[in-house]
């Protein structure tokens, strides 16, 4: 008898099977290629204009159990969603993270302008990143996202935190080549003219949402001293600063170094300790095995992988 219902279990089995209501075992997806040279997102931009790198902005994506929160990768000055994060969007999409990039603060919507973001004023930046961060928010069904920024990129989405209503929507923040201790810079200068420049024409700034959650900074404060005063640090949010001692941009390098109030948490790495193989400049600390490892372990300390030594050159990585 035992046999007989082993026989009518395994021929039930097998039928249900055949007509799609036992689902096989889901094939793995394919990992994404990775490239450790920062020259391919730019490569990446020009064979797909105006597009998003495999694997990210992907708004069907739904985080799991094991990385239930959404990477939001937020490019430099003059960067895009493409052009900056050819080595980070595939690393974090392999390790199972819903991975999102916008291209925030273009010049114009044409390309290829539009791909070369960061380059206008930086509150209407900032704007920008709040409404892709709200779209990535509602369509992953989740509250908090993680966050990796690279140079200006670290600076826009604090703003975003601290007064445009982001504060307690983010768990884990990294930020590669900051500038926490700079005073205004180029960045300032280009984009408080391009605003002038736009009110002497008589052209409107971009409309803006009502925004109950949002905030105004103190007036005596521009754009650079709101992100910066008393701190660029918000409580529950864990921090983690990476720099180069070979930054060309950032001078010095220790400008991004900076330790957090009480109630903070913050991680300071210089690539170069423990790794004197590691040349990384302010490009290419985006693009090279080390720091990738690095970012990893920043977003889950829990499951840490291993840091490689390995040579990593300007510009291109490695």
């Amino acid at each position: 008898m035992k046999g007989g219902l082993s026989r009518i279990a395994l021929i039930i089995t097998c039928a249900l099977t055949a007509v799609g209501l036992i689902a096989a075992p889901a094939a793995a997806a394919p990992k994404l290629p990775v490239s450790y040279d920062f020259l391919d997102g730019i490569r990446a931009e020009l064979s797909n204009p105006g597009g998003s790198l495999p694997g990210t902005n992907d708004f069907s994506c739904r985080p799991t159990a094991r990385h239930p929160r959404p990477v939001v990768l937020v490019h430099g000055s003059g960067g895009g969603r493409q052009t900056n994060w050819a080595t980070l969007a595939p690393v974090l999409k392999n390790a199972g993270y819903c991975v999102f990039a916008p291209t925030y603060g273009a010049l114009s919507s044409a390309w290829p302008a539009s791909a070369l973001g960061g380059l206008g004023p930086k509150l209407d930046s900032a704007w920008d990143v709040k409404r892709f961060m709200d779209r990535v928010m509602t369509a992953t069904g989740v509250r908090q996202i993680d966050l990796v920024g690279h140079s200006l990129g670290t600076e826009i989405p604090t703003y975003w935190m601290k007064y445009l209503g982001g504060r307690g929507h983010v768990a884990h923040y990294v930020s590669l080549a900051p500038y926490w201790r700079q005073g205004p810079d180029d960045d300032d200068a280009r984009g408080e003219a391009i605003a002038e420049f736009r009110a002497w024409l008589g052209i409107s700034a971009p409309v803006r949402p009502d925004c109950p959650e949002c905030s105004t900074p103190p007036r005596d404060l521009n754009f650079n001293r709101a992100v910066r005063v008393p701190t660029p640090y918000l409580p529950g949010v864990a921090y983690t600063n990476i720099v180069t001692r070979d930054d060309e941009i950032v001078t010095p390098y220790t400008a991004g170094l900076l330790d957090g109030p009480p109630g903070t948490s913050v991680r300071n790495i210089v690539v170069q300790n423990g790794c004197a193989l590691d040349h990384s400049d302010h490009m290419s600390i985006t693009s090279n095995r080390r720091s990738a490892a690095l970012v990893r372990n920043a977003l889950d300390p829990a499951h840490p992988v291993p840091v490689p030594c390995v040579p990593v050159a300007p510009v291109t990585g490695g």
